[in-house]
């Protein structure tokens, strides 16, 4: 990998991670400096302004939630049991610290400030993975795997938004098992296996 790749890879692993802090405005260019160890017209050379960095980062990030997700089910053919993958992926993430929130779910806190161009990015995520659940919603339905209190859509939409509260409740409580305590009810209550 070139030393340009590795460096834009470096700033944008940076502002990941000060985003999962303090989101979107909590952290400039001179933050990124200072943990990268490079000048900030160095990091104007590979993003023009911040809009354009975290735009790229976002961007990225689905491309990633995709690639994750295409990958769990090439190896995991049960709809539930994608569904309790993708759960185990945040429970972990979320316990060793890695990646304790969802960067577009913290981002969507903050649409009403966040600049247009970034705030697609957000929405487009948003969109990916809603409709990423309601196709695995929809199969485990059809496979008997899964029992849905509604249409895959609004299961979808609901299961979305309970991760999502789950992250924000781990973090208020400064207690990574508060992750899964939320959603252990909502993996039973969609088990056909009662």
């Amino acid at each position: 990998m070139s030393t340009v790749s590795s460096t834009a890879d470096d700033i944008l692993a940076c502002a990941r991670t000060l985003i999962i802090a303090g989101g979107y405005n909590g952290f400039s260019y001179a933050d990124i400096a200072d943990v990268v160890g490079i000048r900030k017209p160095s990091i104007h050379h590979h993003f023009a302004s911040k809009v354009d960095l975290v735009r790229t980062l976002v961007s990225r990030y689905r491309e990633e939630a995709q690639a994750g997700l295409s990958a769990l089910e090439r190896n995991v053919a049960d709809p539930a049991d994608q569904l309790r993958n993708y759960v185990g992926y945040w429970e972990a993430c979320i316990k060793d610290a890695t990646a304790p929130f969802c960067v577009c779910a913290l981002l969507a806190s903050e649409l009403p400030i966040l600049p247009e161009e970034v705030a697609l990015e957000v929405r487009a995520h948003f969109r990916f993975l809603a409709s990423w659940l309601a196709s695995v919603m929809e199969r485990g339905k059809r496979q008997g795997r899964l029992h849905l209190a509604t249409t895959a859509r609004v299961e979808a939409e609901g299961f979305m938004a309970t991760v999502h509260g789950a992250m924000l409740s781990a973090r208020a409580y400064g207690d990574p098992k508060m992750f899964g305590t939320i959603i252990r009810p909502l993996l039973e209550r969609l088990s056909t296996r009662h």
